[in-house]
């Protein structure tokens, strides 16, 4: 990944954005050797749900109205 100074980005800041959209690499941004913020490139998001996302991860209980089990606490007995 790419660091540059923040004086360099502002100098050049549509030259630099124009490069991380054609090359789709982040820039770091850095001010005084520190990051202070990246630029990716933008991809679109696929919002559409998509089937079988969350198979597996839903339990179902068969009876949910009783109690449930008694047995198993230790502090009962």
């Amino acid at each position: 990944m790419q660091t540059m100074a923040i004086s360099k980005f502002k100098a050049q800041a549509l030259k630099i954005l124009d490069q991380v959209a054609q090359d789709k690499e982040p820039i770091t941004i850095t001010k005084r050797g520190r990051p202070l913020a990246q630029i990716i490139p933008y991809q679109e998001e696929n919002l559409m749900a998509q089937p079988g996302n969350l198979e597996g991860s839903f339990v179902f209980e068969e009876d949910i109205v009783s109690p449930s089990g008694e047995n198993i606490w230790e502090a009962s007995s």
